[in-house]
């Protein structure tokens, strides 16, 4: 299979509902897809802005100074000491990361790539993009002898779903006993909410808790467009075994992945400013507590929810009618069809809203 084999970009099909939703007399509130709305911070921008002097080609391996501020990153905010430069590297954002994963780890037809039952659509695209056979599961004890790669998401997209390092280990052990490449999306990770999570980080599948002083075939990737309001820099990392390491680095030299020298730049000062990113988190934290109850009292049930930038929530219908309501609200949502075959009745509201626009949500929702 190929690129021109892949299905329509499912987003299209919401048109028709955006549309209707505009017609409010309010205007839309749009919180279908997690972009960010909030400035990108001062300390961020200036440090681009310094750095846009990038005549010569960057480093597909990121600066020294880069690669360093990741693996210090690591062990300030995930608890996860001794990285070093060989065990990290930048990337494109993080979403071509997720599709050019099975093609950059050699995998192909009768090979199988796992991914979480309520999942980021990406996972599955690439692993159809080589031929692979994508299979969705949350039970370790369930993941096919076949699997090359297997995608967990922690908090989870759209579901909001925290694993604790017990569940980590589990799926670390059971990849290793498969041979498989154990990759954690960990992009939400700052964005705990509910007990225990508002209390302890969200844990990395780093963590030695996880995996020891072991880091053979696990990585673990993240992003700062939430955190840091970059989605439009494409910052992005992983981390984890160096051997990985080393040959994604040789596959993205070859094919030209390498962030801009500016968006480098701008990445170090972000990992090592941590008041922007507590900043962000109290904004979330409150856009969260306006919109949950408003939900709620709307009808909808919210399940899991207990981290990332989503609730994810059904009131018992198809996600197609759940649209249509809300649309007629001036509200526009995800329909769980977008996220696997699993979750038909649930929606996915984004925090990615202004103050303002989350209070017109909940006076809708309200009313």
């Amino acid at each position: 299979m190929g690129v021109a084999d892949l299905a329509d970009y499912p987003w299209d099909a919401v048109a028709p509902y955006a549309e209707r939703a505009r017609r409010h007399p309010d205007g839309i509130v749009d919180l279908s897809i997690g972009s960010p709305v909030d400035p990108t911070p001062q300390v961020i921008a200036e440090a681009l802005a310094d750095a846009t002097d990038a005549h010569a080609y960057p480093q597909t391996a990121g600066t020294p100074a880069l690669r360093e501020a990741i693996a210090e990153w690591y062990h300030r905010r995930r608890g996860v000491p001794g990285l070093s430069a060989a065990n990290v590297l930048p990337t494109v954002g993080s979403k071509e990361l997720v599709a050019l994963l099975p093609l950059l780890l050699g995998l192909g037809p009768g090979d199988a790539v796992v991914h979480p039952r309520a999942a980021y659509p990406t996972y599955e695209v690439g692993a159809r993009l080589v031929g692979a056979e994508p299979v969705a599961s949350d039970d370790p004890s369930s993941w096919p002898a076949n699997a090359r790669l297997i995608w967990i998401n922690s908090p989870g997209n759209p579901d909001g779903r925290v694993l604790s390092t017990d569940e980590l280990a589990d799926a670390v052990a059971r990849a290793r006993e498969i041979g498989a490449v154990l990759a954690s999306d960990e992009c939400y990770a700052e964005l705990g909410w509910d007990a225990p999570w508002d209390q302890q980080p969200v844990p990395s599948v780093l963590d030695p808790a996880v995996v020891g002083d072991d880091l053979t075939g696990v990585l673990s990737v993240y992003s700062l467009s939430k955190q840091s309001n970059l989605a439009g820099y494409r910052a992005a990392f992983l981390a984890g075994d160096p051997a990985i390491v080393e040959r994604l680095l040789t596959g993205r030299k070859h094919l030209g992945l390498m962030p801009p020298a500016p968006v480098q730049r701008a990445m170090t000062v972000a990992l090592g400013d941590d008041e922007h990113v507590a900043v962000q988190r109290e904004r979330y934290a409150r856009r969260r507590a306006v919109l949950k109850p408003a939900i709620e009292a709307a009808g909808f049930t919210i399940d899991r929810s207990e981290g990332g930038l989503y609730l994810w929530a059904t009131e018992g219908r198809d996600a197609w009618e759940s649209l249509d309501r809300l649309a007629d609200l001036g509200i526009l949502v995800g329909p769980g069809h977008f996220y696997g075959t699993h979750f038909p009745q649930h929606v996915r509201f984004s925090l990615t809203a202004t103050d303002e626009r989350i209070a017109a949500a909940s006076e809708r929702l309200r009313a």
